[in-house]
């Protein structure tokens, strides 16, 4: 296997591709805006990042983000775009996540040859799977500590996102705990707040996960929502391990690679990456990074779920782009024998019953958290009612039947269809 990094990304230019490509290579390696002394040629041979192709696409009239005028321009300059790949020795920054960032995502944004620029994918050698962790629990781990050895793990979160007390937080466990439901999360705004303490949260809501599991057998699997600084998320983290939780929450761009990677080091407990604020780097198609290459780095980090949205979700995202996003999560990372780094795409954001179907057919997976809030505490009759419908609509998914040939036998699906189908 190579021992070079590989990034690819979109790019918009009034400049001949191959000067634009070389600026970029440049930029991010030995190179400056004039050549020096010191830059000698080994040294180029040996550090400078390479143009390894260039792919030519699409030319517009005018530029997609502001751009100062090229430097020779007869007022007919051509916006060219293209997909280009360039490529570092790993000897630059060693295995080094943080590095890494700062290599294939540092100034690159703000040089003015470019009127678009996107980070579309990375290619990391095997000493990164070497120097980090990766999930600990990952898919099999998941289904280990729920118990749920192949279906989708149906999950919700609890709403309000804020304003309930730990004791009513505990109520809304209960009734989903006595629904049915695999796996309950925090909302990410609520974390450690005046109104709900992280630990008195701990307190109200584990006893009934305990009482629970103690009666049934069946174990639900509770993200803590444990964002914040470092030493207060170990904290946290100790005391959920020592309630007897199975899993702790953080928001991923809150905390940074560096909090999460520590996090994970220190970690006993599955660790649920959610990927608020996600849409900074993604929402503009000229300007950012795509998720298939913005997980990679979190999946190195050490999550064990991250968040991929879902079908005609509440947000701007497209179908094909959440697909793809969970796809590219369930899919080896490296070659054997270092790990896949494979973790559970969360799907989640005005789910109901009725995306099931989808969902299956697109992803062809059932390794996966299958999350609803309104789509469960909203049903007609009930959460239980909410968390039967939404297993019994993977239940047909899975068999190959039709939703609503399955909903005339199962009337907890009918209703949900008869409620949400938009």
């Amino acid at each position: 296997m190579s021992d070079r990094i590989r990034a690819s990304y979109l790019i918009e230019t009034p400049y001949p591709l191959e000067h634009a490509a070389a600026v970029m290579a440049g930029e991010q390696s030995c190179g400056t805006f004039t050549r020096l002394a010191s830059e000698t040629d080994e040294l180029r041979e040996h550090h400078g990042a390479r143009v390894e192709a260039i792919e030519p696409l699409d030319s517009v009239a005018t530029p997609s983000l502001p751009i100062p005028a090229p430097l020779v321009d007869d007022g007919h300059s051509v916006y060219r775009r293209a997909r280009v790949t360039l490529s570092w020795p790993l000897a630059n920054l060693g295995p080094s996540l943080p590095t890494l960032v700062a290599t294939v995502a540092g100034n690159l944004f703000e040089l003015k040859e470019f009127s678009a620029l996107k980070l579309l994918d990375l290619e990391l050698p095997a000493p990164f799977a070497d120097a980090y962790p990766g999930p600990q629990f990952g898919i099999a781990g998941t289904r280990e500590l729920t118990g749920i050895s192949e279906r989708p793990l149906i999950g919700t979160i609890i709403k309000p996102s804020v304003g309930l007390s730990p004791g009513a937080t505990a109520e809304v466990v209960r009734e989903l705990v006595e629904g049915g439901i695999d796996f309950i999360k925090d909302d990410e705004l609520q974390a450690n707040g005046p109104h709900n303490p992280l630990k008195a949260r701990v307190d109200a809501v584990m006893p009934v996960i305990r009482e629970h599991a103690e009666r049934t057998g069946r174990r639900v699997m509770y993200a803590f929502n444990i964002t914040g600084d470092l030493d207060e998320m170990r904290e946290h983290h100790d005391y959920v391990v020592a309630a007897g939780g199975s899993c702790v929450m953080a928001a991923l761009n809150a905390v940074g690679l560096a909090g999460i990677t520590r996090l994970r080091r220190h970690c006993q407990v599955a660790l649920h990456g959610h990927r608020a604020g996600w849409g900074i780097f993604s929402r503009s198609p000229h300007l950012g990074m795509s998720f298939v290459a913005y997980q990679k780095l979190w999946r190195l980090a050490g999550v064990d779920h991250i968040h991929v949205n879902g079908l005609s979700n509440k947000f701007s995202e497209e179908d094909a782009s959440v697909i793809a996003s969970a796809r590219t999560c369930l899919t080896p990372m490296f070659a054997p024998p270092s790990p896949g780094c494979e973790v559970m795409p969360v799907f989640s954001s005005g789910q109901t019953a009725d995306q099931a179907a989808d969902t299956y057919r697109a992803v062809d997976s059932t390794d996966l958290i299958f999350c609803a809030g309104g789509g469960i505490m909203a049903h007609p009759d009930g959460i239980g009612a909410g968390v039967h419908s939404l297993r019994q609509a993977w239940e047909a998914a899975v068999a190959g039947i039709e939703l609503d040939a399955y909903a005339r036998e199962h009337r907890q699906l009918a209703r949900a269809l008869e409620t949400f189908r938009r």
